[in-house]
């Protein structure tokens, strides 16, 4: 089973994803500089929303860092460890998982764990204490040789504790985990397939980058002496982005370990989070609070339906109508194309949101509130998933 959100969103003048030049991010689509944001920033703004609005419980989340061994060291400390012990026991565990550290205490590359697994660790770690400070001590005296270094470790890690660690690394029921995966490069086996597609939020209408040059003035500057203080310019634009992100509900419960309950609760999140949650760039010079003006979702058995194409020739405003009322019209228009060609064999539900446009062809699927829009999505969700099938090889 399947959930696709499709979402119109206006944006005034900001700056919500840069690039490296610090330019607004775009892009070229159907032969049109378009404006982009994105799906990186689309997924970090969803997941910040997760946490600050407490729509999923901490136990359910998790971290994106290298400072694994700080988290864990804190744990241990917390659990009544000195800290120096504490952090060397960390390391090691770290190490005895297959990951890197690097010499600032870093792992090599960000690491995605649940908040499950990392408390399991710690305890792990406690329940091996001796053992593992016996390998801090070991490796003290192979310093001067990396391999014999290695090999110490190698040797006094016991195996139970191997075992164990390889067993915990399973996702830790963390929904933010499971919706969108992760990738270990040293612990390939640990790998989880993202439940969730996020693409990037395209600009319906063609863009064009503008510049603000801004002055700030010194407090403290004498009158006698004129000029600003600093002076600078900022690149921005205004656009109206089509969004699109589509999830599999039984991989999202497979990923949590079949909790069914609990997926549905994730997918409940997911949807008000993904309506919800802006970028954050610039935001405290533009203030570009926008809410989604279309919200389109649909829980479907099988096909997915990326409607970026309805935007190949860019929408433009015009007394017949606003951007967004013809980027909601033009959205309708190439549904309806789909749906005669394609069918819609398999769509168990369809449900619309407009909040400033007026629908024609999906007048009869349009809901009130966008806890209405939710709740329709969520009823028509298994009560148990089915496992995702595997491709033939």
């Amino acid at each position: 089973m399947f959930v696709e959100l499709h979402l119109l969103q206006n944006f005034a003048p900001s700056c919500l994803n840069r690039d490296d030049t610090n330019s607004p991010k775009d892009c070229e689509f159907g032969g049109y500089r378009r404006a982009r944001i994105s799906s990186q920033c689309i997924k970090r703004a969803i997941r910040r929303h997760f946490q600050h609005h407490l729509l999923l419980p901490p136990e359910h989340l998790a971290k994106r860092t290298k400072r694994l061994v700080d988290l864990l060291t804190e744990r241990l400390v917390k659990a009544g460890k000195d800290r120096p012990t504490a952090s060397g026991v960390a390391e090691v565990a770290l190490r005895s998982c297959g990951l890197g550290i690097r010499a600032d205490g870093k792992t090599e590359y960000l690491v995605f764990l649940g908040e499950g697994e990392t408390a399991s660790l710690a305890e792990a770690c406690e329940k091996h204490w001796e053992a593992l400070t016996a390998v801090i001590v070991r490796e003290d005296e192979a310093e001067a040789d990396k391999r014999a270094r290695k090999k110490a470790h190698k040797a006094a890690v016991p195996e139970e504790f191997r075992k164990e660690v390889q067993a915990l690394l399973n996702g830790g029921k963390a929904a933010d985990l499971a919706l969108f995966g992760r990738m270990l490069a040293d612990l390939p086996d640990k790998n989880i397939d993202a439940a969730c597609q996020v693409a990037h939020a395209l600009s319906t209408n063609q863009v064009s980058m503008e510049f603000d040059f801004y002055t700030a003035v010194d407090d403290l500057q004498p009158q006698e002496e004129p000029g600003a203080g600093m002076m600078g310019t900022v690149e921005f634009n205004s656009a109206c982005y089509y969004r699109y992100a589509n999830l599999d509900f039984d991989q999202l419960t497979q990923n949590l370990g079949g909790d069914t309950d609990l997926a549905r609760k994730t997918v409940e999140a997911f949807l008000m989070a993904t309506v919800q949650a802006v970028p954050t760039g610039k935001q405290t010079s533009m203030a570009a609070q926008n809410p989604p003006s279309l919200v389109l979702a649909v829980v479907r058995e099988h096909g997915l339906w990326n409607l970026a194409n309805a935007f190949v020739d860019p929408v433009r405003p015009g007394r017949d109508g606003s951007l967004v009322q013809k980027s909601a019209q033009a959205l309708e228009d190439y549904w309806a194309r789909l749906a005669a060609v394609f069918g819609e064999e398999g769509i168990k539900v369809k449900t619309a949101l407009a909040v400033d446009c007026t629908l024609a062809q999906l007048q009869d699927c349009q809901v009130g509130s966008l806890n209405e829009l939710v709740q329709k999505v969520i009823n028509a969700l298994p009560r148990q998933a089915q496992p995702p099938e595997k491709e033939a090889p």
